[in-house]
């Protein structure tokens, strides 16, 4: 889910913001980019971080080495790419017309994504570990995606469901979080199905009742 920062929910609905846009080339040089970075998602889905390296790439896209070293640089540039060129795209969180249900929605997509074969974004995930240049790839990429799911928030305060001043940020992490934790970062365990929705529930309860609500004089600040 990735660049600007997304702010709180305030007085002027969140989410509303369009995504940045980054212009791309065009023609051979736009082949050549997509033509890598497929190439870049195979070998780091069949090998994983320590088996990817710019020449295996460069092998597997059909280019010369010379051309991904000129371009990226090393592998850290290419992870680098990948990451900024997902957030090229108009993904926005589903609008089921209710908070728990759009949190639910968001986490059976993020669900399906951290248990995919090959295991890219996990790969990925790892990966932003041991290359720094991935590392902000991987940081701007969440924002972006975070930024785009503020509008979450502000549908369910429009709807009455959730206070003014509602955090989206706090809320959205407190939503998502468990989906890492379970299946990514300490427990590990197999997909449950009920997860995205019982997670959803709890925050959406949470936030009901107040839990992410920023006082006025923070808003006001």
């Amino acid at each position: 889910m990735t660049t600007p920062a997304p702010s709180e929910q305030e007085q002027e609905p969140a989410g509303t913001r369009p995504p940045p846009t980054r212009r791309r080339p065009g023609g051979r040089t736009a082949r050549i980019r997509t033509q890598v970075l497929d190439a870049v998602l195979a070998e780091l889905g069949e090998h994983g971080y320590d088996g990817l390296t710019t020449d295996t790439v460069a092998a597997r896209a059909g280019v010369h080495r010379t051309t991904v070293y000129r371009r990226w640089g090393d592998v850290g540039g290419l992870l680098a790419d990948v990451l900024d060129a997902a957030s090229d795209d108009d993904w926005q969180p589903l609008d089921t017309g209710s908070l728990e249900g759009d949190l639910a929605a968001l986490n059976r997509e993020i669900q399906t994504a951290l248990t995919a074969e090959p295991p890219i974004v996990t790969a990925l995930i790892a990966a932003s570990f041991r290359s720094e240049k991935a590392a902000d790839a991987q940081q701007r990429l969440w924002e972006d995606r975070y930024a785009r799911c503020e509008v979450v928030v502000s549908r369910a305060v429009r709807r009455g469901e959730l206070p003014p001043g509602t955090n989206a940020r706090r809320l959205l992490l407190t939503a998502t979080a468990p989906l890492y934790h379970q299946l990514v970062l300490l427990l590990r365990t197999a997909p449950d199905p009920q997860l995205p929705s019982h997670a959803a529930r709890t925050a959406a309860l949470a936030a009901a009742a107040g839990a992410f609500a920023e006082p006025s004089s923070a808003r006001n600040a």
